[in-house]
């Protein structure tokens, strides 16, 4: 565990402090479970639903914010197993475009946009034009390409970031880059834009946020935006040396989903411990 800033610890207590108002706001890859060469086996770490059920115990609101369609993460995640326990429970899935909740346990989510399916017809080509043959993933509102699997799965990446960002251009798509997979998916929603949906929608009174990728850079900034606005924030990085970029924006660096696990389990400690040594009323 790595502090960051000489206001780091500060931040820290403060949300401790007003957890029981708190936003608790969890990435799912990296974060809650290892990084895998298939996605489709990236279970989770198996201290982590026990954990979300003493964090759902002591927050407001607990959400996992993911690039992942939210039924893959419920099933992944085992969050239906975990459902009675934490009624504040919600998965935000494809960055916030769907949403699944513990008390009615069905996934909400919009029609995928029209240039998704051009697209992904237009990507055999693109992968003959480079000599690449990724794994591609159907999402429904989104389509996500993977090069973790073949032999040089950074050079791959590199030669097909802006390839595949021209052809999602052309199909009135974003480009969502991250840890050797590059996802195109329409506009107007990203991690910060969720997070901040969800603050509107439940006044916490401080938010938490831990991510491991590109895409939690967004859900960062709009800490930063929050903090700015008088509210408590703490931004944790689940660290790895395939992603720097998010640890230079954190207040904590993990090492990983272990390190995660070890973080959450030490901040329930310390929210018993503050607790305990309240003050009773009128003293």
């Amino acid at each position: 565990m790595q502090w960051t800033g000489e206001h780091a610890h500060e931040r820290y207590r403060e949300v401790v402090a007003a957890v029981e108002g708190a936003l608790i706001g969890l990435d799912y890859d990296g974060t809650l479970a290892p990084i895998v060469d298939d996605p489709r086996e990236a279970t989770i770490h198996p201290a982590m639903p026990a954990i979300l059920e003493h964090l759902c115990a002591v927050a407001q609101t607990v959400a996992i914010v993911t690039g992942r369609p939210a039924r893959q993460a419920v099933a992944l995640g085992r969050f239906d197993e975990i459902a009675d326990a934490c009624p504040n429970l919600l998965i935000l899935g494809q960055y916030g475009n769907e949403t699944w909740s513990s008390t009615d346990r069905r996934v909400v989510s919009p029609p995928p946009p029209h240039g998704v399916s051009g697209f992904r017809l237009d990507l055999p080509a693109a992968f003959r034009q480079l000599g690449v043959d990724p794994w591609i993933e159907e999402k429904g509102i989104a389509v996500a390409v993977h090069t973790r699997q073949l032999p040089d799965p950074a050079e791959a990446y590199h030669r097909l970031l802006p390839v595949l960002g021209n052809l999602a251009r052309r199909h009135g798509l974003v480009i969502e880059p991250g840890r050797f997979v590059i996802e195109a998916r329409a506009r107007g929603m990203d991690k910060g834009i969720a997070l901040r949906k969800l603050v509107n929608e439940t006044s916490p009174s401080a938010v938490m946020f831990a991510g491991d990728d590109l895409g939690d850079l967004q859900a960062f900034a709009e800490l930063r935006a929050l903090r700015d606005e008088g509210l408590a924030t703490l931004k944790v990085c689940s660290g790895s040396p395939e992603e720097p970029r998010l640890a230079e924006a954190a207040d904590v660096i993990l090492d990983g989903p272990n390190g995660v696990a070890a973080f959450l389990g030490r901040f329930l400690t310390d929210v018993s411990e503050s607790r305990t040594t309240r003050p009773a009323f009128g003293k």
